[in-house]
């Protein structure tokens, strides 16, 4: 793979994307479903915009900057929401929280 300026960031966005899809798919399995929505949606919507994001900046594209601001909105939010869950032993949303904060400061330094 080529070693773009983004790269830090590219990764970030990946590494998110996992944690995203591990941590809905945890929460769908979790009894108390009905109060992870919230929860399981921002995971849903902040591995649609890191895919995105990674996309754009792999090809250096003219909407890095706006791309990666709405990533950073959007991985803020799930980890705000994550941080929630952690606090009653959802170690999986603990961990969704600690890499969407991550990937949230990354996407923000390529917005600034």
């Amino acid at each position: 793979m080529i070693r773009t300026k983004f790269q830090k960031c590219i990764e970030a966005c990946q590494k998110c994307v996992v944690a995203c899809q591990q941590c809905a798919i945890a929460c769908l399995n979790e009894k108390e479903v009905e109060g992870l929505r919230k929860c399981i949606q921002l995971n849903l919507e902040c591995t649609s915009i890191c895919e995105a994001a990674v996309k754009i900046m792999s090809i250096d594209g003219q909407s890095v900057r706006d791309f990666c601001q709405i990533c950073s909105d959007i991985c803020g939010k799930c980890a705000d929401e994550c941080e929630k869950h952690a606090a009653m032993g959802m170690e999986h949303c603990r961990t969704c929280a600690e890499i969407c904060s991550a990937c949230a400061e990354t996407c923000e330094e390529i917005a600034a």
